[in-house]
């Protein structure tokens, strides 16, 4: 049923001659490529907290989406079906396996917790957020790149840590000792993540003497993302006992630093991490290294700049 779901969506496709392709592409990229540095101007400019919120949802889902992915190996549509050609050049851009789609999961952590925290102030926003949710899973499935059950599992995915994290917020309020020791949990877990993710075995099928999907390939986004929480769960413990950086006054110079900040980091990730770092470490260490890097300018150096540029009326 899944895939004559997605054949109905390519003969949708094929009927507009392609028309909606760019439009549902560029609600996919955005999700991925900008939503995920709402979090630090949250965490910089707005909220502190629920910046923190934010980028620990982030990092975690990511995380926890690459294990399962990892574990399933589940293979994209149009390696299961001949009869599916996705849309543009989803065969060689699209990274990791199908199930569940990484995509949906931080669009649902970034736009959900998004949601959550304007619900009371502004509840158009809000529902403006859970509609982004929805059309950036239908934008999977109508690009021809992920199943119904992939994004209807990073959906549930992200909407469970988000409560979890929730709950958890309110619990660790005030209590630095438990936070400390969550966070030196955390690391562990990310490091046995990435023994279990390099021994497990994977799936080695092959059409003729050539490799259909390689694990090393498909071990890359879960490098990324042990490196982004390592980054987080290193970065918040500096940040809690060093910096203890409080969101100043002075709107004027912030909005203008906190847009530099997120010029940096987007440049960094995009541009000159994979030219430096990747370059000499490689894709997967290389990545993870980029990463943590990206996070601890996010958490430990930049709210210093904030401190030091902007002054508190």
């Amino acid at each position: 049923m899944d895939i004559q779901y997605l054949l109905v969506l390519q003969e949708m496709r094929n009927a507009t001659g392609q028309a909606f392709n760019e439009f549902f592409n560029a609600i996919s990229k955005v999700a991925v490529e900008i939503m995920p540095f709402l979090p630090f101007v949250v965490f910089w400019c707005a909220d502190k907290k629920w910046g923190y919120r934010f980028i620990l949802s982030w990092g975690t889902a990511e995380v926890v989406n690459g294990v399962i992915k990892l574990t399933a190996c589940a293979y994209r549509p149009w390696i299961r079906s001949d009869l599916i050609e996705p849309a543009g050049d989803s065969k060689v851009a699209a990274t990791g396996y199908s199930f569940p789609s990484g995509h949906t999961v931080v669009a649902t952590i970034t736009y959900g917790t998004t949601a959550v925290w304007q619900w009371v102030k502004r509840r158009w926003l809000s529902v403006i957020c859970i509609i982004m949710v929805l059309l950036t899973g239908f934008s999977r499935n109508f690009l021809g790149v992920h199943t119904p059950q992939d994004v209807f599992v990073g959906i549930c995915e992200s909407v469970a840590i988000i409560i979890i994290f929730g709950f958890a917020q309110k619990k660790l309020e005030g209590k630095e000792k438990a936070k400390d020791i969550l966070t030196i949990i955390g690391i562990i877990a990310v490091i046995a993540v990435l023994i279990y993710i390099t021994q497990k075995p994977y799936p080695m099928d092959y059409v003729g003497d050539k490799l259909i999907v390689d694990p090393k390939v498909m071990m890359n986004d879960s490098f990324k993302a042990s490196g982004l929480l390592l980054g987080i769960l290193i970065g918040s413990l500096i940040e809690r006992h060093r910096i203890h950086y409080e969101i100043p006054s002075d709107t004027k110079s912030l909005a203008m630093v906190t847009c530099i900040g997120a010029a940096i980091m987007f440049s960094w990730i995009r541009y000159f991490g994979p030219a430096t770092v990747v370059q000499a470490f490689g894709s997967h260490w290389g990545n993870l290294i980029s990463y943590a890097i990206m996070v601890l300018f996010a958490l430990c150096i930049w709210p210093l700049v904030i401190r030091k540029v902007c002054k508190n009326k």
